[in-house]
């Protein structure tokens, strides 16, 4: 490689990098779902040779798009997934990088290679397996081209580093994510641990029968059960409940 063009090299992958900071900081606000929509948009924007993309997830047995930048990715990823075959499920399923240069002719896909080609113009891919797992959760990052060989080496080095770097910014997502909800869980059970109190108190029952009466309220009134808790804790009483005083009656025989 000569120095121009190594120079230029090193300037897109400079603008990768740069890609990257920002994107990590638009990362901060977005749940795991708009992440993978985010990377497959940078996925065009920054392997040279790209038509489309698209993040495919395999979860209890099940390939299924969740992302992608338009209708052609979600197309030839359906290809793949009704025959059972093709780059992306193989780098899932291997956790491996996968380039066909020219799907028409690759003895590895040959069904899905005459398809994809015949009816959507597609005709080499780049396919990675996001080094990340949520739950039971594997994605896949599909990069598709028009072209026969349209992407090399360099451009295989900057999809790798975008499928790195997004698999751990999905993950950071997923669990900020799985964080905010427990942390919700745990003031909702604290919530109604309070107004059970206060009903334990009040009413003289036990703990099965303080939230027997919060559930009562609770598909009454077709309310949350952690906001009757909440008008308990403040109110130091139950919304009306059907025959009140008979169904309190009721809950504590």
């Amino acid at each position: 490689m000569g120095g121009d063009q190594r120079q230029q090299a090193d300037e897109e992958l400079r603008e990768v990098a740069e890609s990257f900071a920002r994107l990590g900081t638009e990362l901060e606000s977005m749940d795991p779902t708009a992440t993978l929509d985010a990377l497959a948009r940078l996925a065009v924007e920054r392997v040279p040779g790209t038509r489309c993309a698209s993040i495919t997830s395999y979860e209890h047995g099940r390939f299924r798009t969740v992302a992608a930048t338009d209708d052609l990715a979600r197309r030839a990823d359906a290809i793949q997934y009704a025959l059972g075959s093709g780059p992306c499920l193989d780098a899932i399923v291997d956790d491996t990088l996968y380039r066909p240069k020219d799907l028409r002719h690759d003895d590895r896909w040959p069904e899905y290679g005459a398809k994809v080609s015949s009816e959507l113009g597609l005709l080499s891919m780049l396919s990675y397996r996001l080094g990340h797992e949520v739950g039971d959760t594997i994605d896949g990052l599909n990069i598709y081209a028009d072209e026969v060989a349209a992407f090399d080496e360099r451009a295989e080095l900057v999809g790798l580093m975008l499928a790195t770097h997004g698999a751990l910014a999905v993950a950071l997502s997923a669990n900020q994510l799985q964080v905010e909800n427990l942390q919700r869980a745990l003031v909702t059970n604290r919530e109604i641990g309070v107004a059970m109190g206060i009903l334990m108190a009040r009413h003289h029952v036990t703990r099965d029968q303080a939230f027997g009466l919060l559930r009562m309220a609770s598909q009454n009134a077709n309310r949350k059960l952690h906001e009757v808790a909440l008008q308990v804790s403040d109110t130091g009483a139950l919304p009306p409940i059907g025959g009140d005083r008979r169904q309190r009656e009721d809950v504590a025989d």
